[in-house]
């Protein structure tokens, strides 16, 4: 069954963290908005890759992902009240929330699949204590 290494898949999402942050910050495109509330959904997308993305790097850290990622929603809303362009917006986190939420379940089949195998992490980790 292929793998992703964990180095790989802790870098991709370490730096999908960082350039998420770095463009919430920016000033907001032009976007051609077909729905009211495309933002919302594009908010709750963006979660729910990042927890992927999560799942994969740390498929036995479930929890604290989720807790993780709530908490980077709302520094992300707070950092934006703080520009001239943005604002933090209570409902953008929410769409945060239900990406991450609605995810959740998903990621942690895609984390079974595909992410390192928690019993191959702790087998590694008692070979190195055993030394």
């Amino acid at each position: 069954m292929l793998r992703i290494p964990p180095a790989l898949s802790r870098g991709l999402f370490i730096f999908a963290l960082v350039a998420v942050f770095w463009l919430a910050l920016q000033p907001a495109p032009d976007v051609v908005q077909v729905v009211s509330w495309q933002d919302k959904i594009e908010h709750a997308v963006l979660f729910a890759v990042l927890m992927v993305l999560g799942s994969l790097a740390w498929p036995d850290r479930m929890p604290q992902l989720v807790l993780g990622l709530l908490a980077y929603g709302a520094a992300m809303e707070v950092a934006q009240s703080f520009t001239d362009y943005r604002f933090g917006d209570l409902w953008d986190w929410v769409a945060d929330a239900i990406g991450v939420l609605l995810a959740a379940i998903p990621a942690r089949l895609l984390a079974a699949r595909f992410g390192t195998p928690p019993a191959l992490a702790s087998s590694t980790a008692g070979a190195r204590n055993q030394a």
